[in-house]
């Protein structure tokens, strides 16, 4: 497949070309040249209006439901979101059923994404899917594919456990990802423990849930001297906690969702299910204090923590509403809110190395794995632009700027719309 991008403003800090406007030919996944007034006639052109290209932007918290859940969103359809919202890597975590545990999981998982612009790396269990205590064959399951282990939002109660999974992993450079939630503390917790849950009357989760886990968590990674990486923060407490981890040289990474940038617990004034998240949404300055650690890079990487469930898990009581909504549409449009565009394209690219994947500059001789974006155009975000099959959306009713084009990524052309 031959490609020519026509006059694209090139954003990636690591290219000679960076923040320059050129054209770019591509032939079969390969960038050729990189130039002005660029023609070959047997090249297929790509031209938008204030187009801009990057690296492709990565994810390293998606759910789908396949297997197990494809009523919610099937591998390949979950896929064409991603590739559509910008995303050409995406980490994909372990809450399907079955959980994936076994070479056979990571297989199937791996073979669903065959033919997707988009690079799927699978998450494997930290245990065996029916025990809290048993490791799974870790090394086996990184063989066969699986960028790092996790058991998801099932915090670890057994600090034995993430220990010695530390311990074991030490031998191969494995990741283990330990979700910072002290159940016993978050109780039956609906939201955010703070003013708005007392005016509403609801059970608050407090803050110290979060961090009495990190301390621990980050005690054991200092014994085992492995390497760690918490999802998802969302207290203002946990940042200084994280940079005296790293100033310590501990070896440890961790990333905030654009929820938790995004919104704060005001979000559930009416009683909004789409707002019941785990982690819980904060208070204003714990938004403000995630934003500024993501800036000077105490925190490492973005998510979207995209969480698709069907309307008879998350339109009830909020009592009784699952926790998580989708994201990964809304990941440019939220972050561009926040950040210049530079700064969005510097955040949505990092996270890739944590995870063991390669970064592709953009540069001749390069293999082409781009974002194409314009940070122009706002839209209203409602149930009929939501591509994703469940339509569990926080960002029902926001208007977001910019717009993604689509990707190009293993060879493969992507355009939205």
């Amino acid at each position: 497949m031959n490609i020519l991008i026509k006059a694209a403003k090139i954003l990636d800090l690591s290219s000679p070309h960076h923040n320059t406007i050129q054209d770019i030919f591509i032939i079969d996944g390969v960038i050729q040249k990189i130039g002005k007034k660029l023609s070959f006639s047997d090249a297929k052109q790509i031209s938008f209006k204030n187009l801009h290209v990057s690296q492709g932007w990565f994810d390293s918290s998606v759910s789908f439901g396949e297997p197990g859940y494809e009523e919610r969103e099937t591998i390949a359809h979950g896929l064409a979101v991603a590739a559509m919202s910008g995303f050409t890597h995406i980490a994909l975590n372990t809450n399907t059923n079955p959980m994936p545990d076994s070479r056979a999981d990571i297989a199937f998982l791996l073979e669903q994404a065959n033919g997707s612009p988009v690079h799927l790396y699978p998450k494997a269990r930290i245990t065996i899917a029916d025990s809290d205590s048993k490791l799974a064959p870790l090394r086996e399951l990184q063989l066969t594919g699986a960028v790092c282990f996790s058991n998801h939002k099932s915090a670890l109660k057994n600090a034995n456990v993430l220990k010695l999974a530390l311990q074991y992993t030490n031998d191969f450079n494995g990741l283990i990802e330990s979700f910072s939630f002290n159940q016993d503390m978050a109780n039956s917790g609906v939201m955010h423990e703070g003013a708005v849950s007392t005016s509403l009357g609801l059970t608050g989760i407090p803050s110290v849930v979060e961090e009495m886990q990190i301390k621990r968590d980050l005690d054991i990674l200092k014994y085992t001297n492995g390497k760690l990486h918490i999802p998802t923060l969302s207290t203002k407490n946990a940042v200084p906690l994280i940079k005296q981890a790293k100033k310590a040289g501990l070896n440890i990474s961790t990333s905030v969702s654009i929820h938790n940038l995004f919104f704060n617990d005001n979000s559930l004034q009416d009683f909004n299910s789409n707002a019941k998240l785990l982690p819980p949404l904060r208070e204003q300055a714990d938004s403000k204090a995630l934003k500024q650690a993501l800036k000077d890079g105490i925190i490492d990487m973005v998510t979207s923590d995209h969480q698709p469930l069907n309307s008879e898990l998350k339109y009830v009581e909020l009592d009784l509403a699952h926790h998580g909504s989708i994201g990964l549409e809304h990941s440019f449009g939220s972050l561009l809110s926040i950040f210049n565009v530079s700064d969005t394209v510097d955040i949505l690219t990092r996270g890739k190395e944590r995870f063991g994947i390669t970064s592709s500059t953009i540069q001749e001789s390069a293999k082409a794995d781009l974002t194409l974006f314009s940070p122009d155009g706002k839209q209203i975000v409602t149930k009929k632009t939501i591509k994703s099959t469940s339509k569990n959306s926080i960002f029902i009713d926001q208007e977001l700027p910019g717009k993604v084009f689509g990707v190009f990524a293993q060879n493969k052309l992507y355009l939205a719309d």
